[in-house]
């Protein structure tokens, strides 16, 4: 009786095993995902910071917002402006003129290969078109076609010729 159990034990285990294996080969493989586009999404965003730049120059202040996550950080002094509500509202002043105080534009793009985190950077220049600065934000992608600023930082302009 032992000896029928046994054999009757190693049949199922083999039944078993050959209905798994058979299963699984049944089964098609999960699609594997498609490596983003680096170049389309480098150009994506280069054409999102450049319509971010037009809300200055337009003076759309509403559009602006828009353009800024939830969490953003936007590097400032005396200290950073943590979060859409204060970065907005820290920004207002600059949309109340009737001539934007600045401009920029983006001079390099760089996306990382997920697809998800693109850095921007580039001049920012007075209304006279005098360079007088730089600035330097990170995006996040939160869903295809959508990015929005994380962090953003500007810089005075070095100057080079003083000694």
């Amino acid at each position: 009786m032992a000896n029928a159990a046994g054999r009757c034990g190693g049949f199922l285990v083999a039944a078993l095993a050959a209905m798994i294996i058979g299963g699984c080969a049944a089964v098609p493989a999960a699609p594997r995902a498609a490596r983003p586009d680096i170049g389309a999404l480098q150009r994506e965003v280069e054409a999102t910071e450049r319509a971010f730049a037009r809300t200055m120059a337009q003076r759309d202040y509403a559009a602006f917002a828009g353009f800024i996550a939830e969490d953003a950080v936007f590097i400032e002094d005396p200290e950073p402006l943590r979060g859409r509500e204060r970065v907005v509202a820290g920004w207002k002043v600059l949309y109340t003129r009737p001539e934007a105080p600045f401009s920029w534009e983006p001079e390099q793009v760089e996306v990382l290969a997920s697809g998800h985190l693109a850095l921007t950077t580039g001049p920012v220049h007075d209304p006279r078109g005098k360079l007088i600065g730089t600035f330097t934000s990170i995006w996040r992608r939160e869903r295809p076609g959508v990015w929005r600023i994380v962090f953003d930082r500007g810089n005075a302009a070095c100057d080079c010729t003083a000694k």
